[in-house]
Parts: structure tokens; sequence; C-alpha cells
């Protein structure tokens, strides 16, 4: 159940928070010479007037197909690696997530990638345009295999996993110390809104510890797919981005992507945590919260899908 549960809370934020990446991913890749959009706001605007509210949705095929993978792995993984180490710590919190966070980049990494291209084709054009380079997520990384082999579909693995290692790690951290600092108490009419903000809270300070990875990574992945590489190297992409649009391009979409992490962690753990009270039912409760909170925080830990941040 905590499977299933998993899978339906990280598909309610990907529904509510794709949008938001769709806008995020266009601010990062745009260019600096004939930028389209002046902000997140004149993105959203553009993106609805030109393309149809649907333009917002993009390669929302690509997470959604991968979300079942990607929640077994991290579950999985975060759960052993919790049992490995034997202590509810912080600092264990920290390592098994980011124990996950790596793991799971052998199916977030070709998803993203499939995504992000899904998201940059049609970028400015007409809502009726016949232009399509890709059908839908699956033709995508198709395409890109039969082109460029197993390399051009892992496009990204090394700043993924830069990325999703210690921001992983940083977001089981935070959720952990967040909920201990709010306290638990089974029979607080607040609780579920704890873990909410909780699970809000971690998102914005696992994208704040990554992001200017994640500019790089969204940059590498839209590279070439006008049909020219501009970049060569991570290094070659860093070096390119600074000395045309300097230090501050690393703060590219940050604000859409801020806006989106609270109400994806949020949509999660709600769906997460009604499925859970839903399918338990309340009498499985703790009688002692005190005793029973490190329990407690490494089953919520489990049950969240952290690959929604």
């Amino acid at each position: 159940m905590d499977f299933v549960a998993g899978c339906v809370g990280g598909a309610a934020g990907v529904l509510v928070g794709h949008p938001f990446d769709t806008v995020k991913v266009r601010l990062q890749v745009q260019s600096v010479d004939r930028p389209l959009y002046r902000g997140t706001f004149h993105c959203f605007q553009s993106i609805i007037r030109q393309e149809s509210a649907f333009g917002l949705y993009k390669g929302i095929g690509s997470p959604m197909m991968g979300l079942t993978f990607i929640n077994a792995i991290v579950f999985g993984v975060q759960g052993n690696t919790m049992r490995m180490l034997g202590h509810d710590t912080p600092m264990n919190q920290f390592l098994a997530g980011a124990a996950a966070g790596a793991i799971q980049c052998v199916i977030c990494c070709p998803m993203e990638l499939a995504k992000t291209r899904m998201q940059m084709q049609g970028t400015g054009e007409k809502k009726k345009s016949a232009r399509k380079l890709y059908k839908n997520s699956l033709d995508c990384l198709v395409r890109i295999y039969n082109r460029e082999g197993l390399r051009g579909v892992n496009r990204g693995m090394v700043t993924t996993l830069i990325r999703e290692t210690p921001g992983f790690g940083v977001y089981f951290l935070a959720y952990d110390v967040m909920t201990r600092s709010l306290g638990c108490e089974p029979d607080d009419r607040y609780m579920i809104l704890k873990l909410l903000f909780a699970g809000g809270m971690a998102g914005i300070a696992s994208w704040l510890s990554t992001y200017p990875v994640d500019v790089i990574k969204s940059r590498l992945q839209a590279d070439g797919v006008g049909g020219v590489n501009q970049y060569s190297s991570i290094a070659d992409c860093v070096r390119q981005s600074v000395r045309r649009e300097g230090y501050m391009v690393f703060t590219r979409g940050l604000t859409s992507t801020l806006l989106r992490a609270f109400p994806v962690n949020a949509a999660t753990f709600a769906t997460v945590t009604l499925i859970l009270m839903y399918a338990r039912g309340v009498e499985q409760g703790p009688n002692d919260c005190e005793s029973a909170q490190p329990s407690h925080h490494a089953q919520i830990q489990q049950q969240v899908q952290p690959s929604s941040l």
C-alpha cells in the first residue's frame, strides 16, 4: 500500500507541478541574444497565448511513465539503507536519501531528457503548428537512441547524478529536521498541515542546494534540438553560460521552481496521507507519540515520493 500511495501521490505532484517545470526549462535554455520571455509570469502568459494551456503540459508523459520505476527504486533503496544504518538520525536520513537519489538517476536521466526535449518542442509557435519532431515522450527517446545510441539517451547523466545525490539527501534531511521540530502528535488536528508544510519546505531547501547544477543539466539536455550541438562538455557549458550571461545564469527559472516545489510536495503529501489513512485506519496510529516518533518519521520518509521535487 505504501508503494501504491507513493505512486498516486507522485502523480498528483506531477500534475500540479508540471506547468511550473515547463516554464523553468524554457527560461533556463532560452537564448540570451533573442530572449522570448521576460520572466516567469510573462513565460506563463506567452505559452498559454501561443500554445494554449496544453503547452504547459508538454512532456508530461515522460515523468508519468517513469514514476512507477522511480518510486520502486527510491522506496527500496531508502528503506533498505535506513535499515542497514540502524538508527533514524538526520545524518542517516541524508545518507539514505543520497543513496536513493544516486541510484534512481538510471531512470530519471532519460525521463528528464525526453521531458526537456518535448517541453522545448514548438517554443514560440502558434497552436496549430504542424512542425513536430517528436510525437510523444517515448517516440522522443526512440529517435534519440536511433540517432545517438545509449550515450544520447543518457545525455546529462553526470549532471543529473551531481544534482540528485545531494538533492535527495538534503530533502530527507530537511524533512526529518522539520517534522522533529514541528512535533508529532497523533491527535493533533493540524498534523497533516504540519506534514504538508515540512514537505514543501524540504522541497524548497533541496532545490536551493542544487539549482545551479539543474541549469547546466537542462542546457545540456536541450542542446542539439535544432541539429547543432553548442556545448562539448559540462565545463564548456559552464564557461559559455557564465561568459555570455554572468553568474546570474545559475538562477534562471528559479522563481517558477520555488513556486512549484511547495505545492508539488504538498499535493504529494496530502494524497499519500489520505490514501494511507483510508487503507490502514486511524486506529493503527501510535499511542505514545514520543516513543513512536522515530518509526513514524521513517515511515513518512518512505511513503513520500521525493522525485516529485
